[in-house]
């Protein structure tokens, strides 16, 4: 599946610093999308579309952290570069810590912008690999019967076959056979895949 092209989303109230922005990323060959607020960003729910975000600090009605802060618990913000004219260290660590790329004070250098960008595109491609690979996972957990999710659940908690097979209330052979069909149905070879199969759709979906 192909992708469709990165937005690049910049996000500041200062419009004479929005175009500069604007300009020069056009120019690199992206493809750019401002706004003067956070609010306007909302609205337009960009999200769903490969890119990054250039957002400043301080803007009338939610400011850049507020913006971050609101998106960090559904996991689907776009990576974030904070750009600000009145920045200081604390502001940073928050910004950097809840999962920002970069925290540049203006004005920042053409290279060193572009280079943020970059970093984030990758960080955002690989974000979007990783969701899909756990869309597909979580398919083929739907694949199993009740016994063989089940069987899987005590397989990865490191139960052996006649512990499980007691524990279940059936035979030793039948439980080799489920747990055949869990391998097969979760595309997994070895018990070590398994597990990290395991840990991972525990890590996406943890209140399952």
């Amino acid at each position: 599946m192909t992708l469709p092209n990165p937005i690049i989303h910049v996000v500041d109230d200062d419009e004479s610093l929005r175009t500069a922005v604007t300009r020069l990323l056009r120019a690199a060959g992206y493809e750019v999308r401002s706004y003067p607020s956070a609010g306007e960003f909302l609205l337009a729910s960009p999200t769903n579309t490969p890119g990054c975000v250039i957002l400043d600090v301080r803007m009338p009605g939610p400011s850049g952290l507020d913006l971050q802060d609101a998106f960090r618990p559904h996991n689907d913000l776009l990576p974030i570069i904070f750009l600000t004219g009145h920045g200081d260290i604390p502001m940073s660590v928050r910004a950097i810590k809840a999962g920002a790329v970069d925290f540049f004070t203006k004005p920042v250098p053409r290279q060193v912008l572009l280079k943020a960008v970059a970093n984030a595109l990758a960080r955002d491609r690989e974000r979007r690999k990783a969701r899909d690979q756990d869309g597909c996972l979580r398919v083929c957990l739907e694949t199993l019967t009740p016994r063989e999710r089940a069987v899987f659940t005590l397989v990865v908690a490191g139960k052996a076959n006649k512990q499980i097979a007691t524990e279940l209330g059936t035979s030793e052979r039948t439980v080799k056979a489920h747990r055949a069909q869990v391998m097969e149905k979760m595309q997994v070879t070895s018990l070590a895949e398994l597990v990290r199969v395991a840990d991972r759709l525990q890590a996406s979906h943890p209140t399952r």
